[in-house]
């Protein structure tokens, strides 16, 4: 095999025996089939992030790709697949994001101690100096980035009539169970070819109207609540629903037809926890504000950046969150993980309340953005309040830009999975494969250019994809 293909440098950098040891505590017992090895379950996930492929595509290209079997760990190419790809959803049960945290943890520390032999050794040969940040007199050094984003599910856009049309033709699918499987003499009616035809009025219309809407869920909500009266009507008599997904389904159209009614009664369009998928209950409007998507819906988390431009996950939830509630904690993690305060902490204005304005200078943290108060009437001061609140505004930007890169290229811009767990899972995957692969290519650039022995490295900087400004130059 090539050594400079990607996978084999990049399988190269992980620590793999550690995370073995993370994951084997879960598996105390001694009897039983054993697990799959770590690397295997794991090193599949990254290939499906990195490639944003299905279940049975990933599959497919560990079974033809001699470099992806070497990757996750096979000792030879072998001409069929290891696993089948249901086990693709087995392995993301069992990595939970804190199995995941963990593993990005250990991942980040063996990337730094790579990435400091190469800054020590570069000098050597090119007669350069790595620049080193000192400590303030309080002894706080290094910056933390904070910012929040959303992960949106692959969900159909949630519409009023829309949704209780769903729900109407699921309701109907369980009276004709009970129908069969009960052995019931009569059918009761359901209307179902006119309740059909009403949606299609309003879905097939080009202008929407407000009231043409609101009749069409007028008209839905009256189709839902007399199937649940029949279903309703089977049950106190004593016949019940045996499928566990018929009987959540059930529920979930219970409480979607509470909050759809009150909305209606109430000329309102916002409920408390809105159910927004039948399918994915969990999952809620996250409003945003952005000019693209001004609401999306999946889960919101928040990250933290280090000084390195590393990652780290602070806080992930389906329900919309106030950001600015995290940073203290977020800021005390970092502090127990280096030892020391972060010289500045760069946010936007959301952040900036009087509790955390009140944390940072108590810890002697300078949080961005303006000063309380009035403007300085030194005009010096003045220029200098604004050259630190550009390069401030400048070096934001790398949360932004990881945040472009988990969802353009390692999957973070669409969760396809269907569970809420797995969902979480993936979210968490796609911040540690963002990690691996924004500095795996400067890192191996420095592993590959020591190696060799050569005074000329410019001739690998588009074998690895690397700028020379990233080089520290």
């Amino acid at each position: 095999l090539d050594k400079t293909n990607e996978w084999i440098r990049l399988g190269a950098l992980i620590p793999w025996h550690k995370l073995e040891h993370l994951y084997s505590v879960y598996f105390p017992s001694k009897s039983g089939r054993p697990a799959h090895p770590f690397r295997e379950a794991l090193g599949t996930l990254i290939i499906q992030q990195r490639l944003m492929l299905s279940d049975r595509k990933t599959v497919k290209a560990i079974e033809e790709g001699p470099y992806l079997q070497y990757f996750i760990g096979l000792p030879r190419f072998q001409n069929k697949a290891p696993f089948q790809p249901t086990l693709l959803v087995e392995f993301r049960k069992r990595l939970n994001p804190e199995i995941l945290e963990q593993c990005n943890e250990v991942i980040i520390q063996a990337l730094q101690e790579a990435e400091q032999k190469a800054k020590e050794a570069v000098p050597k040969k090119r007669g350069r100096k790595p620049a080193e940040e000192t400590p303030d007199e309080n002894g706080n050094l290094g910056t933390a980035i904070l910012d929040a984003t959303c992960a949106p599910s692959y969900i159909r856009y949630p519409q009023d009539f829309s949704l209780l049309n769903e729900a109407r033709v699921k309701l109907e699918g369980m009276i004709d169970w009970f129908y069969k499987k009960y052995g019931f003499e009569k059918k009761p009616r359901t209307y179902r070819r006119v309740a059909h035809q009403d949606y299609l009025e309003l879905a097939k219309c080009k202008k929407r109207t407000a009231s043409k809407i609101r009749a069409t869920v007028r008209k839905m909500l009256a189709y839902v609540k007399r199937d649940l009266g029949y279903l309703e009507g089977y049950m106190s008599e004593g016949y019940a629903m045996t499928d566990r997904k018929m009987i959540n389904t059930y529920l979930v159209i219970l409480t979607l037809y509470e909050q759809q009614k009150y909305m209606w009664d109430n000329r309102v369009h916002s409920v408390e926890h809105r159910i927004v998928s039948l399918s994915q209950p969990w999952i809620r409007p996250i409003v945003r504000g952005k000019a693209k998507t001004p609401t999306e819906f999946g889960a919101k988390f928040e990250v933290i950046l280090d000084e390195d431009g590393y990652a780290r996950m602070t806080r992930i939830s389906f329900d919309a969150f106030n950001e600015s509630e995290q940073l203290q904690e977020a800021l005390i993690q970092y502090h127990d993980r280096t030892g020391r305060w972060p010289k500045r902490v760069l946010v936007d204005q959301i952040y900036r309340t009087r509790a955390n304005i009140a944390f940072c200078k108590e810890h002697g943290i300078r949080i961005s953005g303006p000063k309380l108060g009035r403007c300085p009437k030194d005009e010096k001061q003045k220029q200098a309040d604004k050259k630190t609140a550009y390069k401030d505004n400048t070096d934001r930007i790398g949360v932004e830009r990881f945040f472009s890169l988990g969802k353009r290229c390692n999957g973070m811009g669409l969760i396809t999975t269907r569970l809420e767990e797995t969902s979480l899972t993936v979210i968490s995957l796609a911040v540690l494969v963002t990690n691996l692969f924004k500095h795996a290519g400067v890192i191996n650039f420095f592993a590959f250019y020591l190696t060799n022995e050569t005074d000329e490295p410019e001739r690998y900087f588009a074998l690895f994809d690397v700028d020379e400004d990233e080089l520290g130059a």
